[in-house]
């Protein structure tokens, strides 16, 4: 497993340094509002985790996953595999994930929770990758880092469902 890990961006402590300031900032914008935290399966478990430990106010969790079918060059259509427990109507929604690149997946959920009823719905990534945007209407309300465009593994990130236990984050290397 090990001889495909590459170079390592991000150290778990970074992580972790970073996650306490985010959480300190989603509490103050957050504060006296019913807000309840969406983590995206898989890929955002270990952020959300982390994450949602240093969010000191009030909130409620769920999940939702989604496939993405982005045949070629088509513009892709987002299937629902599993959807929320929770109610959203009327309330206020962190969306977590564990990376951005195009950003069509994240805009079409965020769409999906606003029609669902949500009253708001903020972004909150762990890595974002700006140089792959294309969804124009992509607005990210928390970044953990931008980095560049390498494959990366590990917090969550696979390769073919590999190495998402890995406490850091790291370029993965390919044959």
């Amino acid at each position: 497993m090990h001889n495909k890990i590459g170079e390592i961006l991000l150290s778990e402590d970074e992580i972790i340094k970073r996650s306490k300031q985010l959480g300190k900032q989603i509490s103050k914008d957050f504060e006296g509002k019913p807000l309840i935290a969406v983590g995206l399966l898989n890929g955002c478990v270990p952020f959300f985790a982390e994450l949602i430990k240093h969010i000191d106010i009030p909130l409620k969790i769920d999940f939702i996953r989604v496939k993405s079918y982005y045949g070629g060059t088509t513009s892709g259509d987002l299937k629902i595999v599993n959807d929320l427990e929770l109610d959203v109507k009327d309330a206020y929604v962190l969306l977590i994930d564990d990376v951005v690149d195009s950003g069509k997946t994240m805009v079409n959920i965020k769409n999906f929770l606003l029609l669902k009823g949500a009253k708001e719905v903020k972004v909150c990534t762990l890595l974002n990758k700006p140089s792959s945007h294309v969804e124009e209407d992509l607005v990210l309300d928390y970044i953990g880092f931008n980095i560049g465009d390498e494959f990366i593994i590990g917090y969550g990130l696979d390769y073919d469902e590999y190495y998402r236990n890995l406490p850091y984050v790291a370029i993965f290397k390919q044959d």
